[in-house]
């Protein structure tokens, strides 16, 4: 009951911000990098890694459209074709180039093109911090400033912006929709939560890695972990959270973290809401309005940076998330051969 009244309030406070899906109008301006030389760095340096993110931006593209346009056995049916061909080819194969998203979820885009745009803003932020640590030509010092300039950036844009407050994992889990997609399909929930796993655990070794062949060592060691889950589907059995993969890259960047973690509780919920049958068709938008508009408020469910470093150990360490980056886990004897499109 405490979880439907939460919706439920959720929906009573943002619904005047939320027109219906017959009269929406949603406002489709972008912003672009933040300027500077360290732009695509990552990808020109790590190309084995950066390429991997653009088959993870299909990989949940054509995820919601199918939660919005299918339903049972076709549903069942369309997601494991999905489900293979991400994993024995375009992952292993990924676009050299972004994938226009809008053309991959045509539906559930102009259903929800607010989500997309906070989705997108995130991911600028999340590429430009790659982008800055693969940069040799800036000092630890300089690349820490930087990016929080870069935080401050993105959180300039209130419209489209994750909150930097932690939010309380509830609005995850204890909905009356939460944990709807996860239940019906493990497997492909599985294979996001490692996405996410790799999304910030990239961090560290970025961090810790001394020079370039040091760097270049840890990430591809790092992406050979994240196979090696893909190849035995043994993927995080919770939530991947920053403080656990990324610790370090954590601790000197809190607020970027807690972004990552708002933004990939998001990426959850709205899996949840397209898939709950509690949700009718024509209520999905405003539940996903609802649930974005929490999201960007930090004043609403949220919990202290203490309970929220402490919140993976009660989740259950980083063992549960898919274990430690930068190699500790054993290299997969043969990982898949990177050729690109």
């Amino acid at each position: 009951m405490r979880s439907l009244a939460l919706t439920l309030a959720l929906l009573a406070v943002t619904a005047p911000l939320v027109p219906g899906i017959a009269t929406a109008q949603d406002r489709r301006d972008e912003q672009f990098y933040y300027p500077g030389s360290f732009n695509w760095e990552f990808l020109r340096s790590y190309p084995e890694a950066a390429r991997l993110f653009n088959a993870f931006d299909y990989g949940h593209a054509v995820l919601y459209e199918r939660l919005l346009t299918a339903r049972g056995a076709r549903l069942s049916v369309g997601l494991d074709r999905e489900y293979r061909y991400l994993t024995t080819d375009l992952l292993v194969r990924p676009p050299r180039f972004a994938i226009a998203e809008e053309a991959v979820m045509p539906s559930y885009a102009k259903l929800a093109w607010q989500a997309k745009q906070m989705f997108d803003w995130a991911h600028v932020l999340h590429r430009q911090i790659y982008d800055v640590y693969s940069d040799d030509h800036l000092s630890m010092t300089a690349k820490d400033s930087l990016i929080e300039v870069l935080t401050d950036y993105y959180l300039a844009r209130e419209d489209v912006a994750f909150t930097a407050v932690p939010k309380s994992m509830a609005l995850m889990d204890e909905q009356p929709f939460s944990q709807v997609f996860r239940r019906d399909h493990g497997t492909f929930n599985g294979l996001i939560w490692a996405y996410h796993w790799l999304q910030v655990g990239l961090y560290e070794p970025l961090i810790s890695g001394g020079t370039r062949a040091e760097k270049k060592q840890l990430v591809q060691l790092t992406v050979a972990r994240f196979w090696e889950m893909v190849q035995s589907e043994r993927y995080p059995a919770v939530m991947p959270m920053t403080s656990a993969i990324a610790p370090e890259f954590s601790r000197r960047h809190p607020r970027a973290a807690v972004i990552f973690d708002n933004l990939h509780m998001m990426h959850d919920i709205i899996s949840d809401v397209l898939a709950s049958p509690l949700v009718a068709r024509d209520a999905k938008r405003d539940m996903i309005y609802a649930q974005l508009a929490e999201f960007r408020n930090p004043a609403t469910n949220v919990i202290s940076m203490a309970d929220w470093f402490a919140m993976a150990d009660h989740m259950g360490g980083v063992d549960a998330m898919g274990g430690p980056v930068s190699g500790s886990a054993p290299r997969p004897a043969a990982p898949p051969s990177h050729e690109h499109h």
